[in-house]
């Protein structure tokens, strides 16, 4: 019979369970002796990249930052963009930024010109165009109200009423002499007979005979004839002094609005866009002079003289002075440097721009003045910093983003979501506007790696990865950093300031969040969150420093919030709802430790496995794969159990076993390769005979060379079967949570459980095989492999082979038996 197993060298000293850091070594005893990190700690190659990144101007060379929430993202971008903002903010004042305007075009309404304008212009010319009506307005009016035009316009009118009356004259003279008057009415000129200076009634001219009626119509057609010849003079007169009119109207006003056109034009000189537009609205200003005389004043031939209102596009304003109107798109004139726009909500409208529209009379009218430019225009010359997760939510985002940073212009335009279409008016296009920017875009890992690998032109656009780890080597220099940076959170956030015990716990903690004893946290967030809890908690005792008891009343208080879940499922192990031994022995069963995450705590849970060995079929059958209740990895660590049993038994003979095994009372699902090893204790129990203390649990993935290998989630795990014991009243020598070796530096246990430790009440073994786990669990020696390919007898292994080789005859037998 093999001798009895002692465990003692496997398990893990109590210093090994948690990582101390020493409240002497930091060199202070309150932070209000530190100063604050003068730069950011943790983040070496984030830094680099981002350096790199801003430094290169070349197109494409945009930023993807990636990495978790809390880890200075945000605050790292901020800083080195004000840093790069004061650097260049010199150079940028005369050099990179502009203004832009949107204005009328003559040409074609529905597609107003954009002006480019030196920075700090814009305003001014939104003033001298505005400004320029009411001028226009003052000087047209007494241009047509002074003595020179009346005196010219009266003159065209009375050559016109000279020419009128002479060509009437005469066809009045021809009436006469042959016996008509000619009078006017409403309807024109009417040819009257008279005879001895009396108009001739019907009956008379009925009573005449017939020579002396066609006598009368022959002379009648002569006047007829008289008549329109006069008519067409008139008209041919009217048609020149008309056009006289206009000449002398247009000569007039030319004269009055040279001078403020010229005026403007001479502030603006330089600027082709803005003469060309001038050009543009000084003719478009002679050609409708209407609007400029509110009162009906002026004009040698009154409103005939003028044209009407401003033709506008359909769903456009009626405002004839819309033209005089300049939409100032961009306003660069106080900004001292590079902009820097940070969009929150990256909508297609808020990136791009878009077309606003006002209902009038059932339809939606817009012009030119209803453009607004959306956040790339704005950083135009700087940088846009914007949420991956946000871009590609909103439809036609990331779209319109490459488009504009592979074309280097935007157009403000519709995107197509109009609430109600059948409304619209025809759409505005107006000129592209061409821009220069660099986008800073933050996002998760999952989002980069599906953008790199789905969307072919994403390296194209974002050539530079700036990745923020989530966590940072554990020396001495980043301790340093580590208690410098409480002292920056103290001072940012106006708290009480640390003792040196409670800024050790606060960096214990800062290695606990990333399991890692040679490791510590860079999501400075949840660090920042921890420090001003512990200060609400220390200024409810009063304390004037933040005490190492009110770190830890913190992290208490923050995980009891929510825990609800958690204390729900220890209850039901502790009362036998949830069936778990955690005394005695048992024979093909075994305690195994879940992890369960519910967003902002995860817990550990012991879950009984068993297994049942049995003549059969051979291969392993996993309940929760048969009822679909296992993932993929889960299924892959139970096949891995039949390459064991098979590479460390089945050398001599062919394994003739049927294998059930079970995660009792699961009904939710498993996945997960970490119950493997928990898993082939089982079967080796159950083959063997070799009952396994209840009091230990175990967790660990296994290979087909007998490895245990490292899991996730070992201090929650260990904690759970601890918590679970001492609610039971179960601590004692006996009670261990058994791991994989190579978990040894991801241990950081509460203080609680370390005492427990050190009081002989708790025990945490460490394994790198199989057999050395099996020897723990039962007390009983594995057993390892002879020269001539057997076990010691006594020993599980032995057992186990003795078991499968009886399995394999009887087989055999049966087979034989039944051929017979």
């Amino acid at each position: 019979m093999a001798k009895t197993f002692n465990p003692s060298k496997l398990e893990i000293p109590v210093a090994g369970l948690r990582w101390r850091c020493d409240p002497i070594t930091l060199g202070f005893d309150c932070t209000d002796e530190l100063l604050p990190p003068e730069g950011f700690i943790g983040q070496d190659r984030a830094i680099s990249a981002l350096e790199f990144g801003l430094g290169m101007n070349n197109p494409g060379f945009n930023i993807f930052v990636t990495g978790f929430t809390g880890t200075g993202r945000t605050s790292m971008i901020k800083t080195h963009l004000e840093r790069i903002v004061e650097e260049r903010a010199e150079d940028f004042e005369t050099t990179e930024l502009c203004d832009w305007a949107y204005v009328y075009n003559f040409t074609h309404p529905e597609q107003p010109r954009a002006i480019e304008l030196v920075k700090g212009t814009g305003r001014e010319f939104v003033r001298e165009i505005g400004s320029l009506t009411d001028i226009l307005k003052k000087d047209l009016q007494a241009a047509f109200k002074s003595d020179s035009y009346k005196e010219e316009a009266s003159a065209v009118a009375e050559a016109l009423n000279e020419q009128r009356q002479k060509a009437f004259g005469e066809a009045e003279q021809t009436a006469k002499a042959n016996s008509f008057n000619l009078q006017a009415t409403s309807s024109g000129i009417s040819i009257i007979a008279v005879k001895d200076g009396n108009p001739l009634d019907p009956a008379e001219i009925s009573a005449l005979d017939d020579d002396a009626k066609s006598d009368l119509e022959a002379r009648r057609k002569i006047v007829a004839e008289a008549v329109e010849d006069a008519v067409r003079t008139v008209q041919r007169f009217e048609t020149e002094t008309s056009e006289k009119g206009r000449t002398l109207d247009r000569r007039i006003a030319e004269r009055a609005v040279a001078g403020p056109f010229n005026s403007v034009s001479d502030r603006f000189k330089g600027n082709d866009e803005i003469a060309v537009f001038l050009d543009g609205l000084k003719d478009h200003t002679l050609q409708h002079l209407t609007p400029f005389f509110a009162s009906g004043d002026g004009g040698s031939n009154g409103d005939s003289a003028h044209s009407g209102p401003t033709p506008t596009l359909l769903g456009q304003s009626a405002d004839p002075f819309l033209p005089f109107q300049v939409n100032l798109f961009v306003d660069n004139s106080e900004t001292s440097g590079p902009p820097v726009i940070v969009e929150e909500n990256p909508t297609y409208a808020n990136l791009f721009g878009q077309i606003e529209r006002r209902p009038v009379l059932g339809i939606y009218q817009t012009d030119h003045m209803m453009l607004r430019a959306g956040s790339i225009l704005m950083a135009s010359g700087g940088y846009l910093v914007v949420r991956a997760r946000d871009v590609l939510r909103h439809p036609g985002v990331w779209e319109g983003l490459k488009r504009v940073l592979r074309g280097g212009e935007v157009r403000t335009e519709d995107q197509g979501d109009f609430p109600m279409p059948a409304l619209l008016p025809q759409g505005l296009r107006p000129e592209a506007i061409p821009v220069d920017l660099k986008v800073i875009m933050t996002g998760d890992s999952q989002i980069y790696h599906l953008l790199s690998a789905y969307d072919e032109e994403y390296w194209e656009m974002f050539k530079v990865r700036a990745d923020f780890d989530y966590q940072m080597n554990n020396n001495i220099e980043n301790v340093a950093s580590y208690s410098s940076l409480i002292c920056g959170l103290v001072s940012t956030h106006g708290i009480r300031h640390f003792d040196n015990e409670a800024v050790a716990a606060v960096i214990e903690h800062g290695a606990r969040v990333v399991d890692d004893q040679k490791k510590l946290s860079t999501r400075f967030g949840q660090m920042s969150d921890l420090l001003v809890e512990a200060d609400h908690w220390a200024g409810k005792t009063g304390a004037i420093l933040v005490g190492v008891e009110h770190v830890e009343k913190a992290i208490e208080q923050k995980v009891y919030r929510s825990s609800l879940m958690a204390d729900r499922m220890q209850e039901m192990l502790v009362d036998g709802t949830l069936l778990v031994d955690l005394e005695g022995e048992e024979v093909g069963q075994v305690n195994g430790l879940a992890v369960y995450s519910l967003g902002d705590i995860s817990f550990g849970k012991p879950s009984r496995i068993t297994a049942s060995t049995y003549m059969g079929k051979p291969g392993v059958v996993n309940i929760e794969r048969e009822v679909k209740l296992s993932g993929s990895t889960h299924d892959k660590g139970v096949l891995i159990l039949s390459g064991y049993l098979g590479r460390t038994f089945a050398q001599e003979f062919p394994l003739a076993v049927a294998i059930s095994i079970a995660f009792e009372q699961s009904y939710s699902g498993v996945d997960g390769d970490s119950a493997s090893s928990t898993e082939l204790y089982a079967i080796l129990s159950s083959l063997s005979g070799v009952p396994i203390k209840q009091g230990i649990a175990v967790t660990g993935s296994v290979n087909q060379m007998g490895e245990v290998q490292p899991i996730g989630g070992a201090n929650e795990k260990i904690e759970g079967f601890y918590d679970v014991c001492k609610a039971a009243g179960k601590l004692g020598p006996g009670v261990a949570v058994m791991i994989p070796a190579k978990n040894r530096d991801n241990l950081m246990l509460r203080p609680d459980i370390v005492k427990a430790a050190a009081d002989g009440l708790f025990r945490i073994y460490a394994v790198n095989t199989i057999d050395e786990g099996i020897s723990i669990l039962t007390g009983v020696p594995a057993g390892e492999k002879q020269e001539d390919g057997s076990y010691p007898d006594g020993t599980v292994n032995g057992l186990v082979t003795e078991r499968l080789s009886d399995m394999a005859d009887k087989v055999k037998q049966f087979a034989n038996d039944n051929n017979d």
